[in-house]
């Protein structure tokens, strides 16, 4: 993590056991992520009844690259919180690294590498095999220069007007340049 654990205690006495737990949990969570750059706890009894009933609340901000994920295992009104601070934590915990796994899943979804798509098509229209060079047209009508080193597998020689190609095309000193041509 690139800054430091911010832990908070609220309504209670900080013991080394609890922070014990939230130290361990954190480093595990770094072991499903280790990009983290920030992480906030914050534990609090959230009310305290006439019969000294306790409920637990934790609450945990992830900072990761582009995004904040926040967590909070708070009781609802009227309903029973958590009654033990390590089950407050180990729940909030739990689910913090449940959005981590998620968060980690999509960004290696977003790095795969898109299928390429269909590469242009064109026909050899004019080949010049003394000079090592030819033109394409494609199905718009433009003319493309190609060079004998811009062949796959060295099919140049192989080539006749007429045949169908894939290309990659770039720029060339005079315009539209197949850049790398296929035999389909």
């Amino acid at each position: 993590m690139k800054t430091p654990l911010e832990l908070s205690f609220t309504n209670l006495t900080p013991s080394e056991p609890l922070k014990e737990r939230v130290y361990a949990r954190v480093a595990r969570l770094e072991r499903f992520f280790q990009g983290i750059i920030a992480c906030r706890v914050f534990i609090e009894i959230s009310n305290k009844s006439p019969h000294n009933i306790q409920d637990y609340s934790v609450r945990i901000a992830l900072t990761v690259p582009g995004q904040e994920i926040a967590v909070s295992a708070n009781p609802r009104p009227n309903e029973r919180g958590h009654r033990d601070a390590y089950v407050a934590i180990r729940d909030a915990f739990d689910t913090a690294e449940r959005r981590l796994k998620d968060y980690s899943a999509r960004l290696r979804e977003a790095r795969k590498t898109p299928t390429p798509t269909e590469e242009p098509v064109a026909v050899v229209t004019r080949l010049f095999p003394e000079r090592g060079y030819g033109f394409l047209e494609d199905p718009g009508g433009r003319e493309i220069y190609f060079h004998q080193n811009a062949v796959i597998n060295q099919g140049f020689d192989k080539l006749n007007i007429g045949a169908g190609v894939q290309f990659d095309e770039g720029s060339g000193l005079d315009g539209p340049q197949a850049t790398r041509v296929r035999t389909i």
